[in-house]
């Protein structure tokens, strides 16, 4: 028996996704690091990534960078290298040499404490020196993390020169995130001179620069990346490809949107008012919601609510005639009026979600979890 709410699962999709996303990435000279952060690291979709053909699993949290290392020790055949993608925390860098062989960088005081842990570990063991890769973050505009004018080279210099424990393996950047800068053709073409400018600095080209994440995906598929930049961080665009067709317009129609399903049991059926009766004031999260008077109608309860998923405005009911009309902490409240079929109690509806939807239905214990 199905136990609900629950999230279904494609693993072969996901799959699918990924084969085509890193087969046009790489067409165009770009390896893509396959982004796990979004649906929490599950570990039965960090072996599907393994299985892939991304060149390294990315994540912002160790606790995932760190079930991925253990999956490949399980099965070597498995191991990928493994990025942090979000810049390191001082009290995190024993942490971060330990499981990630890459990390986004843009504080030197971080750089020289990983460069001091490297060389600590090398000596307590009595083994060679085992460099940890930093790619340093270039600042273009989005204002997150990124070093700043000359400091960006005076880090290089610093990494290159007098950081035994540590090697420059190239630049990133990010937009999108916080300002909302796009990844224009401009954007990136500054973003290489910058890269250029280091490598005139330091006297040697850079394995990796990293112009972006799903974002920079649409100059992949309109062929208008700068041919210097050789790598993407992509989660979304694989995981859901919902954001580039929705804000942009661009074509996946390639990829498999339906990866996610999210299923949930009707446990209230009733003709009710569509204008709450009394006194209004907030609601449990301290909003003041405005409501249209419709009229009575046929309502639907279903037992998950924004605990679980964040926001009603995040899920999608996939049965046409349903609306969600709104959510409490366990419950949310559909209008099922102008359904074709009735329902009855015990019924289960499904929903399509969104990446911020997904980042809470995939870390809530409430949720079932059901791969195919």
């Amino acid at each position: 028996m199905n136990r609900y709410p629950e999230l279904v699962i494609d693993k072969g999709k996901l799959a699918d996704n990924i084969r085509e996303v890193t087969a046009r990435c790489r067409a165009r000279g770009i390896s893509v690091a396959g982004v796990v952060k979004g649906m929490n690291g599950l570990p039965e979709l960090i072996r599907v990534y393994a299985e892939s053909d991304v060149v390294m699993i990315g994540s912002s949290r160790i606790e995932q960078i760190r079930d991925a290392v253990e999956i490949g020790k399980a099965d070597p055949e498995l191991r990928k290298p493994t990025m942090m993608i979000r810049i390191p925390m001082l009290s995190e860098v024993p942490e971060i040499v330990e499981y990630c062989d890459y990390s986004l960088e843009s504080e030197d005081a971080v750089l020289r404490a990983l460069n001091d842990e490297v060389l600590r570990r090398a000596e307590n063991e009595g083994c060679a020196i085992k460099k940890h890769k930093v790619i340093l973050m270039v600042e273009m505009g989005d204002l997150r993390e990124g070093y700043v004018g000359d400091d960006l080279i005076s880090a290089a210099l610093m990494v290159e020169n007098d950081l035994d424990g540590l090697e420059l393996a190239g630049v990133g950047m990010n937009v999108g995130c916080y300002g909302s800068i796009l990844p224009t053709r401009e954007k990136l073409d500054e973003f290489v001179k910058r890269a250029e400018e280091i490598e005139a600095a330091i006297g040697r080209r850079l394995d990796i620069i990293s112009g972006g994440a799903t974002s920079t995906l649409m100059r992949v598929l309109d062929g208008n990346i700068p041919e210097r930049i050789n790598h993407l961080r992509i989660g979304e665009g694989i995981l859901l490809a919902h954001d580039l067709p929705l804000f942009y317009g661009c074509d996946m129609s390639f990829l498999h949107q339906d990866i996610f399903r999210l299923r949930m049991e009707v446990v209230e059926l009733k003709l009710k008012p569509t204008y709450p009766q009394g006194t209004i004031g907030r609601d449990a999260f301290g909003h003041l919601p405005e409501y249209t008077d419709r009229g009575d109608r046929m309502r639907a309860i279903c037992a998950c609510g924004k605990v679980d998923y964040g926001s009603e405005e995040e899920i999608t009911p996939l049965l046409t005639g349903v609306h969600v009309i709104g959510a409490s902490s366990d419950h949310t409240l559909l209008d099922v009026e102008d359904i074709k079929v009735p329902l009855t109690i015990g019924d289960v509806l499904e929903f399509s979600i969104n990446y911020a939807s997904m980042v809470y239905v995939t870390s809530s214990r409430n949720i079932h979890i059901t791969y195919k």
